[in-house]
């Protein structure tokens, strides 16, 4: 095998590499948004009380501090972010 074929097969290699490695991150990527997206509905469904659960009580609780914060800055800050209609 010639230099050229063995530069060729390694740049395969680090190309096959990388493609892996982009391909881990947006399934990691993927995978936060889901847990973002399972969290808003889970608050949604808790702040109506459709569900409950001990451990959802502080966050649930901590959500509506933080938003009702956010409602009380000056309007120059940008508007708070709506949680999902459910």
């Amino acid at each position: 095998m010639g230099f050229l074929d063995k530069a060729k097969a390694t740049a395969e290699q680090a190309a096959s590499k990388a493609k892996e490695g982009v391909e881990d991150v947006q399934t990691r990527r993927e995978l936060t948004q889901s847990y973002g997206e399972l969290g808003k509905v889970a608050y949604a469904l808790a702040a109506r009380g459709e569900i409950t659960h001990a451990e959802l009580t502080p966050m649930v609780e901590k959500i509506r501090e933080l938003e009702a914060r956010v409602q009380d800055e000056p309007a120059t800050q940008s508007p708070p972010v709506a949680g999902p209609q459910v």
